[in-house]
């Protein structure tokens, strides 16, 4: 009994092993960097505290624009991303001719790098042999400083990171459209229910495990997102793009100052983690996730 019960720990301990050497040991020694004020070079740390923590809040004008955004990131891709994933799930989820084709077509622009679709969409927001400024010109409009006006940039990379990110909810959903059975339709039908009315009370309350995970996937992938800004504005301009995983890339990497860098870090890690823990919990009651 004992063998037994050891064997599926013994084929955890490597995965265990792994996670606890690459995930949790470094950051642990973040979370220990985040306290000293150090450039990475000297052998010397200034221990500061929780000064860091404090200069980014009262100090760092940077930082709170850039957690700003983060948050505007957030709200949007939450609203847009989930939405429309789901509006494009439940279209291709009907017996149509091409449907195949029309999900490949969706979902190709997840396969993509995001900084080969920054590239892309660079090349669209060209101020001159861009697409949407051609066909602005086309049109009898005046030409937009898409990635160099800072109230339009942070849009714009937003629609990028949208054409990209929305094949993998899609997936999620249409899995989980199919999973649902057709007995509580039928009999929704029977009773008069039209299919607005079938959507909002059968579709959406069954797919709540999918929306638990689709959630939590879009936080994560929304207040981590940097590989887009990065290449797209490299944080412009004027610092208006800049978001957390950026500015701490900029605090550790260029300006040497690691102790900062790594408290945006874990002032990421605790905002995820305030967001997601209590609302996959909610969403898990009574629920198989």
């Amino acid at each position: 009994m004992k063998s037994k019960h050891a064997q599926p720990v013994l084929f955890l301990l490597p995965a265990l092993l792994i996670y606890l050497t690459v995930i949790v040991s470094t950051s642990i020694y973040s979370l220990y960097l985040s306290v000293f004020r150090w450039n990475g070079v000297n052998s010397q740390k200034a221990f500061v505290g929780i000064q860091n923590y404090a200069d980014l809040f009262t100090k760092d004008a940077i930082f709170i624009s850039a957690l700003k955004n983060n948050f505007l990131w957030v709200a949007g891709s939450l609203l847009f991303t989930m939405t429309f994933s789901l509006l494009i799930a439940v279209v291709l989820n009907r017996q149509f001719r091409g449907r195949v084709f029309f999900r490949s077509v969706f979902y190709f622009p997840y396969i993509l790098s995001g900084i080969v679709v920054s590239l892309m969409w660079s090349w669209l927001y060209h101020p001159t042999m861009g697409f949407f400024n051609d066909l602005l010109t086309r049109l009898g409009f005046e030409t937009l400083d898409w990635l160099a006006d800072p109230k339009l940039a942070l849009g714009s990379v937003f629609v990028a990171s949208l054409w990209h990110s929305l094949g993998a909810p899609m997936v999620l959903f249409m899995a989980g459209l199919q999973s649902i059975p057709q007995d509580p339709y039928e009999c929704a039908k029977v009773e008069g229910a039209n299919a607005l009315q079938s959507f909002f009370y059968i579709t959406i309350p069954l797919l709540k495990e999918t929306f638990v995970i689709v959630f939590a996937t879009t936080l994560i992938g929304a207040m981590k997102v940097f590989d887009t800004i990065y290449a797209m504005t490299g944080g412009g301009p004027a610092q208006k793009t800049q978001v957390l995983a950026s500015w701490m890339y900029f605090q550790t990497f260029q300006f040497n100052n690691l102790g900062m860098g790594t408290a945006i870090s874990w002032v990421l890690v605790i905002i995820v983690m305030l967001i997601t823990i209590p609302y996959v919990l909610h969403m898990s009651k009574n629920s198989h996730v």
